[in-house]
């Protein structure tokens, strides 16, 4: 490898989507470095039990199971690193600059897998009950709430269609908006209201979630009114949107509005040279197991721009 690179590609992130691209870049002999600003492990390493990822017929806690992802990466070679990236240069035609607060890296390509943070509410017993009745994910959590008593906080698409599937698995699904009126898409809208297990509680905000060891109630105010209540309630779904981990990559590949990252198919961003991976691209699935898939594909996508690079 010529002097002038640290490395042969650069992973930006530690969630599922980093980890599976270090383990195929590193198996195919590409030198490789992963940065996290934290421990690697992504949000999975902050979930309690995970029951759907494939190959676990078995309940697995969230940290054991990217502590797998790391053991493999870093048996294939991958440097992991603890750094917060600040910038990334891509005014070179070949080498790509990635600048943290240690300093800067060079290499041949980068792959963006930093992910997307759940809006939180900021209220007491948020952070303390997560992964233990809090979830800001639906698709994942429902199961575990079967014959239970939930809250879904939001009103916009997300909200009104997960809460709507929470239902499928809960006893009762309150859910509570600040608003009078729903934000979602009017046939999502027309399939909640219709639902027998919905309830709506109007113009109201959660201002606390309390419980032991676990979710046992939400504290409520009507914004209107001032008037406080409790409502008993074993889940607490918080779906009040997403915010990716790109505004670092600002004016250098196209964003979206909201602000993920563009890639096509490929995962490939509008730079060549610079991909991205898991659920800073992807506001749909927001899945484990497609961000794996996903850091796979931007893996190989990268490794045959770097044969290109060299043939």
């Amino acid at each position: 490898m010529p002097e002038a690179f640290d490395c042969d590609v650069l992973i930006i992130g530690g969630g599922c989507a980093g980890l599976a691209a270090a383990i195929y870049t590193a198996r195919a002999s590409l030198k490789t470095i992963l940065l996290d600003k934290l421990d690697p492990g992504g949000q999975l390493a902050t979930t309690h039990e995970v029951e759907n990822y494939p190959g676990f017929p078995d309940v697995v806690m969230g940290p054991e199971l990217m502590e797998r992802f790391v053991q493999q990466a870093q048996r294939f070679g991958t440097e992991v690193r603890s750094a917060e990236v600040k910038s990334v240069s891509a005014h070179d035609p070949v080498v790509r600059i990635v600048r943290t607060g240690e300093g800067e890296l060079r290499c041949k390509a980068v792959l963006v897998c930093t992910g997307a943070d759940p809006k939180r509410l900021g209220v007491p017993g948020e952070d303390r009950l997560r992964g233990r009745g809090v979830s800001y994910c639906a698709t994942c959590d429902a199961p575990f709430f079967k014959d239970k008593e939930v809250v879904v906080v939001g009103g916009g698409n997300t909200a009104v269609d997960e809460g709507n599937y929470v239902t499928k698995f809960a006893r009762q699904v309150s859910l509570v908006h600040r608003r009078d009126k729903l934000r979602a898409d009017p046939v999502i809208q027309d399939r909640a209201l219709k639902n027998p297990k919905m309830r709506f509680v109007w113009d109201t905000v959660v201002t606390e979630i309390l419980g032991d060891k676990a979710v046992e109630k939400v504290r409520l105010r009507n914004v209107k009114t001032g008037e406080e209540s409790e409502m008993a309630a074993q889940g607490c779904f918080i779906l009040v949107g997403t915010t990716p981990n790109t505004a670092f990559l600002k004016g250098v590949c196209d964003l979206d509005d909201l602000g993920f990252v563009k890639v096509n198919a490929r995962k490939e961003t509008t730079v060549p040279g610079i991909f991205a991976a898991g659920d800073c691209e992807d506001a749909v699935w927001r899945q484990a197991v497609t961000a794996a898939g996903f850091g796979c594909s931007a893996a190989i996508a990268a490794k045959h721009y770097i044969d290109n690079l060299e043939g």
